[in-house]
């Protein structure tokens, strides 16, 4: 599998280190340059393209600005020799910021990362429920099975989520909201917007921090009497 990459990038310099880094790399294949994200958007529409190297600091349009104005982006990756703008980014669901001049083997970890999520998404990962105390997902080309009382909690992650086991972790393209529908409504709960928790692994609750062994979770302020309600039903021993 290859991806398919855009450069979009003012500096001639940039534009030409980029290029030669994804011909140095086997599962990237160049397929468009543009000057300005004004130039892109129309590469964009007409060829296909799964990965962009986006710079920051452009005229007319700069790349923040880009990401916040064009809905349904492929895949990016920020270049750019201002640091300032990586929270940003981030915000903006990136898959990773890199900071002029950047090395081939830090642009090869960024790459890496889209490549691992593009697998992801092809794998067409799915979650089949069982009343037996487990469920299958499909992570990386296989069906593994996750048992519920070993699984802690559950992290979202842009486009996917981590399974974290006892033992393990999962990185399953699916949503929050998909896998919660699928767990059990009694073992698990959401509470936070990017977390579900095994309510049976929770050992203490200090204000709005739940603490799960050596993990510490935050509750969200709109999750909080929901999951007080469901974790402490009929088991808080009160004074009489």
């Amino acid at each position: 599998m290859k991806l398919k990459c855009l450069i979009i990038d003012d500096e001639p310099i940039a534009r030409k280190l980029l290029q030669e880094y994804i011909e140095e790399t086997d599962f990237l294949e160049l397929v468009g340059i543009a000057v300005n994200p004004l130039k892109a958007a129309g590469l964009i529409s007409s060829i296909d393209v799964d990965l962009i190297f986006l710079d920051i600091n452009m005229p007319k349009m700069s790349g923040l600005e880009f990401l916040r104005s064009a809905p349904n982006l492929p895949m990016v990756i920020m270049t750019t020799a201002y640091g300032q703008y990586a929270l940003d980014g981030f915000e903006l669901a990136v898959i990773d910021y890199l900071v002029k001049p950047f090395s081939l083997d830090r642009f090869l970890k960024a790459c890496l990362k889209a490549y691992e999520l593009k697998s992801l998404k092809e794998s067409k990962s799915v979650i089949q429920k069982s009343d037996d105390g487990h469920c299958f997902v499909k992570c990386e080309g296989k069906i593994e099975k996750v048992i519920y009382d070993e699984l802690i909690y559950i992290e979202a992650m842009a486009n996917y989520v981590i399974l974290h086991t006892v033992n393990d972790k999962m990185v399953v393209y699916l949503t929050i909201k998909g896998i919660l529908e699928k767990l059990p409504s009694d073992q698990f709960v959401q509470v936070h917007k990017s977390h579900i928790v095994n309510i049976e692994k929770i050992n203490t609750i200090e204000g709005n921090m739940l603490h799960l062994g050596n993990t510490k979770i935050t509750m969200g302020l709109s999750y909080t009497e929901g999951v007080m309600g469901k974790v402490l039903k009929n088991k808080l021993i009160k004074r009489q």
